[in-house]
């Protein structure tokens, strides 16, 4: 069963920074750090110049890497939209909240799958308090920009202003009409990702004596392909570069990249930036047969390092040292307890967190402890391609586990293994299980312990129709 945890009627937040809240008055200038969360719908770990391509361009983006600390071992805590979101947004693992995919969990034809999959659970239970709530409650004023995905309404969940956000994973078109996406453009043509970001910056504008928090989503780069007629022809007649090619996405990158500098000019013109923390990354991996992540094994959906491994920035003027790396592994769920230091609060001790605050890391004052990391996919996904498991699936039901340098697949149909030494074999080329069994054996102890203490589900009922015509 699902877990879920009782949202309090009054939260337990202690603000340990800046002047605290005294009784129901506020101070008159709040000065805790703005927060802008970007989190790019569909992009690949390499699919910007600050982690080598050749091929997209990134320049804001790159640039806002300069300026802050890169994470090369950065993840999803999922491999597709719904599950990673929804892990991003409550701080936890996918079994606590049940998200696992996008709509049904029997994808594909029935008689393919040996497995009756775990039912899915498409809506974030509003009884699990999430980050953007917290906020709120604390005084910031919130906005979600694009993309939510969780819910109907992103205004029950703790954000003041919902730009184009519903339960929706990608539009009907980025151009007029945008179909199912609630925003109405000023002219016939006009780009959805430049009229998100218009009103990003309408909201930037809107807020006087409180710090932000600006979840800034654009659907942008998920499908449907559609190009930005003005920057087509450059990539129309580009060189192809470690299997990226597209010009049309190719296109669409570099417009995000255009919209986003756009707000991040904003902040620089209006004395913001030098308060503000930025943390930008991506939901997983970039679709295989759109745009590839080599040396990365296959794309989205897979839990392959193409398709959870994503790029990650964050930018914090005076606490991050510009020019920073680390090789730390982190993962999505981490953004929660980061959010809440960096805003000057400590968790609510009812609310179960299951990452770790980035911010010792960030500001070079500390280290977080070895842990593993976890995936789990008690579904079917269909889409399979040369670098998945096989050809129909891009993931069947299974789980993952990576600590340190090796990491860990295990499958559950016939309980198929694999393992790899990522330093040694970042394609995920030779499975180890033969040669390490001791290491198989200790991954495969602490993702049955992590299974069993998140009551993640496994699928083990026969599928009657598989196999037949």
């Amino acid at each position: 069963m699902t877990k879920t945890f009782l949202r309090r009627t009054i939260p337990a937040i202690t603000l340990t920074v800046v002047a605290c809240l005294s009784g129901n008055s506020r101070p008159a200038v709040d000065k805790r750090p703005n927060i802008l969360l970007v989190n790019i719908d569909d992009m690949g770990w390499r699919d910007v110049g600050f982690m080598g391509s050749r091929y997209y361009e990134t320049p804001n983006i790159d640039h806002l890497a300069a300026r802050g600390m890169v994470f090369t071992n950065a993840y999803a805590a999922a491999a597709n939209c719904a599950p990673s979101r929804a892990c991003m947004m409550s701080g936890q693992w996918t079994p606590r909240h049940g998200i696992y995919t996008v709509a049904n969990s029997d994808r594909g034809k029935p008689s393919d799958r040996k497995l009756i999959p775990t039912t899915n659970n498409e809506t974030l239970s509003d009884l699990n308090r999430i980050i953007a709530e917290v906020l709120k409650d604390a005084g910031y004023a919130t906005c979600v920009a694009g993309k939510w995905h969780l819910t109907d309404d992103p205004t029950q969940r703790g954000f003041d202003l919902n730009i184009g956000g519903s339960h929706a994973g990608s539009p009907g078109s980025y151009t007029p009409p945008y179909k199912n996406i609630p925003l109405e453009p000023p002219t016939g043509d006009y780009d959805l990702t430049r009229l998100i970001t218009d009103k990003s910056i309408d909201f930037l504008k809107s807020v006087r004596d409180r710090p932000f928090f600006l979840y800034y989503a654009p659907y942008a780069v998920h499908t449907p392909l559609q190009p930005v007629k003005e920057l087509l022809p450059k990539y129309a007649g580009k060189a192809a570069w470690n299997g990226q090619n597209n010009p049309v996405y190719a296109s669409m990158v570099e417009n995000l990249d255009t919209q986003l500098g756009r707000v991040i000019a904003f902040l620089t013109e209006h004395n913001l930036l030098q308060n503000t923390f930025i943390l930008l990354t991506s939901d997983n991996g970039g679709v295989y047969n759109i745009t590839k992540q080599w040396p990365l094994r296959a794309g989205k959906g897979s839990f392959y390092e193409g398709g959870i491994r994503e790029p990650m920035v964050v930018c914090w003027p005076g606490k991050v040292r510009a020019g920073a790396s680390s090789e730390v592994p982190v993962t999505n769920i981490d953004f929660y307890p980061t959010l809440l230091e960096v805003a000057g609060m400590v968790k609510d001790p009812d609310k179960v967190l299951d990452g770790e605050s980035l911010v010792p890391i960030l500001t070079g004052k500390g280290v977080i402890a070895e842990r593993p990391l976890f995936w789990h996919f008690p579904i079917y996904l269909e889409g399979g391609n040369t670098e998945t498991q096989d050809t129909i699936f891009r993931t069947r039901p299974g789980s993952s586990v990576r600590l340190g340098d090796w990491k860990l697949i295990q499958y559950f149909e016939n309980n198929d293994l694999e393992l790899y030494n990522l330093r040694e074999d970042i394609g995920e080329k030779v499975n180890r299980v033969r040669s390490d069994p001791a290491k198989t054996t200790e991954l495969l102890s602490i993702l049955e312990k992590w299974r069993r203490e998140t009551n993640a589900p496994v699928p083990v009922t026969l599928n009657p129709s598989f196999g037949k015509p």
